[in-house]
């Protein structure tokens, strides 16, 4: 019993990561496609190494954080991150994804808002995403097709977590 228990909680868990892409040199019998991707120097070359410079690639360009938080925007943010995202990512603890807990010390708001929206191409063409992907073990983030409002209020959301 507890073993099906399991194996039913790890189907949910994988399907609700969305549609994953699988590459042909894919190990047989892993659970998590593998993703091996190589951008051309001259596309990464504009993406600084520095996380707290880097905006990463995608739609967000700038991001005015106010010095309050705005509760009910972060009640969305909170909203949101349960529905579409706890299934790789825990408030404060490593998971599948990396815990958003701190995550305004470490990267950009732009570069965060950029990696909720455009992961794909993120994955591809930000040495930082890149990394992750790797500490990941090549499970790459799926694409939760937010809103820019919905990932701003998940930024938001992020503040939050202490």
């Amino acid at each position: 019993m507890k073993k099906t228990y399991l194996l039913v909680a790890m189907s949910l868990m994988v399907l609700s990561c969305g549609k994953k892409e699988t590459s042909p040199e894919q190990e047989v019998g892993t659970n998590a496609p593998r993703v091996e991707v190589e951008a051309p120097a001259e596309e990464t070359a504009a993406v600084s190494d520095d996380p707290m410079q880097n905006k990463g690639i995608g739609p967000v360009s700038s991001v005015e954080i106010p010095a309050e938080i705005d509760q009910d925007m972060a009640a969305k943010g909170k909203a949101t991150f349960e529905t579409k995202c706890t299934a790789c990512h825990k408030p404060d603890v490593k998971f599948i994804g990396p815990a958003p807990k701190g995550i305004l010390e470490r990267r950009s708001p732009e570069w965060v808002m950029n990696m909720i929206l455009n992961p794909e191409e993120m994955i591809q063409k930000d040495p930082i995403a890149k990394q992750l992907l790797a500490e990941a073990n090549g499970a790459p983030m799926a694409n939760q097709n937010l809103t820019e409002e919905e990932a701003r209020q998940v930024l938001e959301y992020f503040r939050t977590i202490e």
